[in-house]
């Protein structure tokens, strides 16, 4: 007999995701429904291994990104996804019960219903901005779907994905959950497997590479990209509101949030008047300037540089930069936020997503002028628009494309697990958080139940005078 074993290639990390979702698959076929009791458990035991590990995500995160703020990291990647490990348990037999829906009057008597049924296994590819919150609300809802999960963190925040499989690991067995380490080869093969759900957070190029790879197992994909999303400061808006969310909302991680402001369009009259105010309201969050201890770094030197080339290119083009006073911590990666008034559209930083703590302001004199400016843009991730009018809301909401609106705020949206959350065009197709979550990584299966007694036989033949006369009537009441 001819021996292969010998010449066999020797495994790769590559092959590491192969192996993880051949296991989890052979589970979950011996376990395709999970009791209410399981599912629970496995959210009660990532609330307990994301508490135990808090403080090391944290430490990590800090080191990933050369600095990044403890509070920030808290706030936006362990409370919030402790929030929505929470939900989805208070959440759980509401989601897992069957959804009655009503007949069309010509199919009485019978019955129907939407049984939710788990996928199987979800694969996530998360980013490595926000390391933790990317991982674990998205995990919480696969598992309250009766799913098991594989995740693949990014090689940009080594760190906090080390503990994050570490803490995994610990607390789940390899048939439940598994986070796999590894470069772009391993992403590359991660994306390429067939999963039976595939949830990609990252920018809208890779997303593409992602969507394609995806399409050859035919794997449903969830897509959250980003884009440039928009904020419009009405005639009507509160100024110094306005200026001091949008200045938060932009300098929270350095700006590097897919739902950051990336551009504002604000009234001409008015526009020098709001870039002081945005640059004050800075200057009060962030006291010692880009060397306070509540400022963020940004996540690597080739990231900055490409920011810093934004802001010169700015500068050279003739546009104002003003920029948060103090020194930034170049040893540190950290750049003061800046304020670029007016820039022509054709620069990288009005070309590309930001990604960071960079804020242009655009004048416009009519609404129908910011709707165009915005309509003839790929559509965004998000539009935030503070107004005091009712009508501009009306309008803004009925003639504007984007994955959410918020109005009044920025930001604040994504931790609100009663509204679903996702992109459109170019910004990433489908949803998830909360109710919408549970959705996206089940079968909604359609069960029609028939009556012992019904009218089927009227749409058999032969089609004789009598059946004829009843399906008229028929026809005048579907």
């Amino acid at each position: 007999m001819l021996n292969t074993t010998a010449h066999a290639e020797p495994a790769t990390e590559a092959d590491v995701p192969g192996a993880a979702l051949a296991l989890m698959k052979s589970a979950f076929a011996a376990e395709p429904y999970p009791a209410i009791d399981v599912r629970r458990d496995r959210l009660d035991r990532l609330e307990r291994a994301l508490r135990d590990y808090s403080d090391m995500l944290i430490e990590a995160m800090s080191e990933d990104f050369s600095y990044r703020s403890p509070h920030e990291s808290r706030i936006y990647d362990i409370t919030a996804s402790l929030g929505a490990v929470r939900f989805a348990r208070r959440n759980l037999k509401r989601w897992m019960k069957p959804r009655r829906v009503g007949m069309p009057l010509h199919l009485l008597p019978a019955s129907g219903r939407i049984f939710p049924q788990p996928l199987g296994v979800v694969g996530i590819i998360a980013p490595w901005n926000f390391p933790v919150f990317m991982v674990v609300p998205p995990m919480a809802t696969a598992f309250a779907a009766g799913n098991r999960v594989m995740v693949k963190p990014s090689e940009l925040s080594p760190r906090t994905s080390d503990i994050l499989a570490r803490m995994i690991g610990e607390r789940f067995s390899p048939e439940e959950a598994m986070v796999i380490n590894g470069g772009e080869d391993v992403a590359r093969a991660f994306s390429e497997l067939p999963f039976d759900h595939l949830l990609f957070t990252g920018s809208t190029a890779v997303g593409r590479k992602v969507a394609l790879a995806a399409a050859k197992n035919l794997t449903p994909v969830t897509l959250e990209l980003g884009g440039k999303s928009p904020v419009i400061v009405t005639q009507s808006a509160d100024l110094d509101v306005a200026a001091r969310r949008i200045a938060w909302g932009k300098a929270a991680s350095a700006g590097q949030i897919c739902v950051a402001p990336d551009y504002a369009l604000v009234p001409r009259a008015v526009i020098d008047d709001f870039a002081a105010r945005v640059l004050s309201a800075w200057q009060e969050q962030h006291p010692a300037g880009a060397t306070s201890q509540d400022y963020s770094a940004i996540i690597s030197e080739r990231h900055l540089l490409r920011l810093e080339g934004m802001i010169d290119e700015a500068r050279r083009s003739g546009a104002t930069v003003l920029q948060l006073q103090g020194a930034g911590e170049p040893s540190k990666r950290k750049l003061p936020p800046s304020v670029i008034v007016n820039p022509s559209c054709d620069l990288a930083v009005m070309q590309e997503e930001v990604f960071g703590p960079l804020l242009s302001l655009i004048p416009y004199d009519t609404r129908q002028e910011a709707l165009d400016f915005v309509a003839a843009r790929d559509r965004p991730l998000a539009l935030y628009l503070f107004t005091q009018s009712q009508d501009d809301r009306d309008v803004w909401l009925r003639q504007s494309h984007s994955g959410g609106v918020c109005i009044n705020d920025v930001i604040v949206h994504v931790g609100c697990d009663t509204l679903p959350f996702g992109g459109v065009g170019a910004s990433g197709n489908g949803a998830y958080h909360g109710d919408r979550g549970f959705e996206t990584f089940s079968h909604m299966k359609s069960v029609f139940a028939q009556r012992r007694v019904n009218g089927t036989f009227l749409a058999s033949p032969p089609y004789g005078p009598i059946k004829r006369k009843i399906w008229k009537l028929v026809e005048r009441i579907v």
